[in-house]
């Protein structure tokens, strides 16, 4: 069942916070790479498209759109396959699935065959590797888990730099055709990085525990329950908002500089740029948000990453030749790093990691929404305005909007979180305190010659002697003298079990 049978119980398997870790953390790295950033490579390849086939700004746009509401629809599916037959598996299965959209692709005969091929196929492929690549960075580290998530996340802006340009130089070479064809070899590298999808060892207990766990996946393929938290409801209706402006930026950077006149490599180089900054934004990110004052308020460090990342795209609708652009994509790419390093470490912090293989399906789902009317809404006010300033404007709102919903709400519904989590704190102890206590109790009779199944009939005796209206009373004389005289005389506790003073 691969590494989903110690997924839902999450009791017996503490996170090893490294070891074979790392690697799971370099599949995850290059797993994140090529799922955000092909949407955004792919934008390379849209003004021979456009040529080729006669289509709008918004028919491509809708390319990048799919592919992104792939990524993040089919996340119950996700959810639903990862709970049944483990990461490993569905990932394997996701590598075939994208390499193949890709190959198709470069047949494709109309705009509508790659919204079918590129979008769909590759999308859903994609979708295989990306979740379930999360759910097991997430089993794998939780006192480092600020860092893994940045570093992990920083696999997006890599790939950008390496795609953006690569794509442009294969369409000089071979066409986008030919692009396409090759871009699908390359997405095989998923089904290298599910090999490195290695399932958490089983727990320490010798026998009954291996049981408990096979019976443990078949409880939920699909976790509805995380909906009665405020906090995943919250953070839910604030990402839908945010998707719906993140990706637009990046998607027609590239037109807006061609736009201004620029040559084409010059305006790819922009994406580079943008890349090379989310870089290093994306691991400092992770750092800041695992120091030990920051990780509690790690929603609103989210929340002024959301809000930097918005600001960022309402200035930048000034731009009017390349130095502008040049000085945008250096802001953005450093909010976007944040905003990338940040919004599945706060996921995970809100729902566990237990709920966490479907929180973050149903998120997704959500989201896909967003992601669908996103760049292609964008495409549409382009082709009626021609301007992209509107583009940026729009999308600038609607990330700032998102990150003042985050923080309005979070602050005004869960300020109460951090009391109930004392409260729980504290019967947590009191609990341990009451069982080391009868542990000392067991230890203490057996010390004494008793066997445990003479205590367990003192007990037995106890429970219902108190029912007795004189139980409470004489229980209540007894000092620490007498309990002592009683230790001293364990050949006289046989005689003793019938008194409620000496079951004390």
């Amino acid at each position: 069942m691969g590494g989903v049978a110690l997924d839902v119980g999450g009791e017996g398997v503490k996170a090893p916070d490294g070891g074979w870790g790392w690697a799971v953390l370099a599949g995850c790295f290059v797993i994140t790479g090529f799922s955000y950033a092909f949407p955004k490579a792919v934008s390379v390849f849209f003004k021979e498209l456009i040529r080729e086939f006669g289509v709008g700004y918004s028919d491509t746009a809708w390319i990048s759109s799919i592919l992104l509401a792939m990524l993040y629809g089919s996340g119950p599916l996700c959810s639903v396959l990862v709970n049944r037959f483990g990461c490993r598996p569905v990932m394997m299965v996701g590598g075939l699935f994208a390499s193949l959209g890709m190959i198709l692709a470069s047949f494709a005969t109309s705009v509508l065959h790659i919204y079918l091929t590129t979008g769909v196929i590759t999308g859903l492929g994609l979708a295989l590797n990306f979740q379930p690549s999360l759910i097991m960075l997430n089993r794998y580290f939780s006192e480092k888990r600020p860092l893994a998530n940045g570093l992990s996340a920083a696999g997006s802006p890599v790939a950008l730099c390496c795609l953006s340009p690569l794509g442009q130089l294969l369409q000089y070479q071979y066409g986008w055709r030919g692009g396409f064809l090759i871009l699908g070899g390359l997405l095989l590298n998923c089904c290298v990085c599910a090999a490195l999808m290695k399932p958490l060892a089983a727990p320490r207990s010798p026998n009954p525990k291996p049981q408990e766990d096979q019976k443990r996946p078949k409880a939920k393929l699909l976790d509805f329950s995380v909906f009665r938290d405020c906090g995943f409801l919250i953070y839910t209706v604030a990402a839908s908002i945010m998707v719906l402006g993140l990706f637009v930026p990046p998607v027609f950077v590239v037109s807006y500089a061609k736009e201004l006149g620029n040559e084409d490599t010059k305006s790819a180089l922009l994406l580079t740029i943008l890349g090379f900054i989310d870089i290093f934004a994306r691991p400092l990110c992770g750092v800041i948000a695992g120091l030990q004052w920051v990780r509690p308020r790690c929603v609103y460090l989210f929340s002024f990453a959301m809000i930097f990342n918005g600001t960022t795209d309402l200035i930048g609708s000034q731009a009017n030749d390349y130095s502008s652009l040049v000085v945008f994509c250096i802001f953005f790419g450093i909010s976007y790093g944040m905003v990338g390093a940040l919004q599945f470490e706060v996921l995970m912090a809100i729902v566990g990691t237990e709920k966490f293989s479907s929180a973050i399906g149903l998120v997704l789902l959500m989201e896909a929404i967003a992601v669908l009317v996103g760049p292609p809404g964008a495409g549409r006010l382009l082709d009626a305005t021609k301007n992209y300033m509107f583009v940026f404007l729009l999308a600038g709102v609607e990330v700032v909007l998102s990150a003042v919903v985050l923080a309005t709400c979070n602050f005004l519904c869960i300020k109460k979180d951090p009391a109930d989590k004392l409260e729980s704190i504290a019967v947590t102890d009191d609990t341990k305190v009451e069982a080391g206590s009868r542990s000392e109790e067991l230890n203490t009779d057996r010390e004494q010659g008793e066997e445990p199944g003479e205590v367990q009939d003192l007990d037995q005796d106890q429970d219902q002697d108190q029912d007795q209206d004189t139980a409470k009373p004489q229980s209540l004389t007894v000092d620490s003298q007498d309990v002592e005289r009683f230790l001293k005389e364990p050949q006289q506790s046989d005689d003793m079990a019938n008194s409620p003073e000496t079951s004390l």
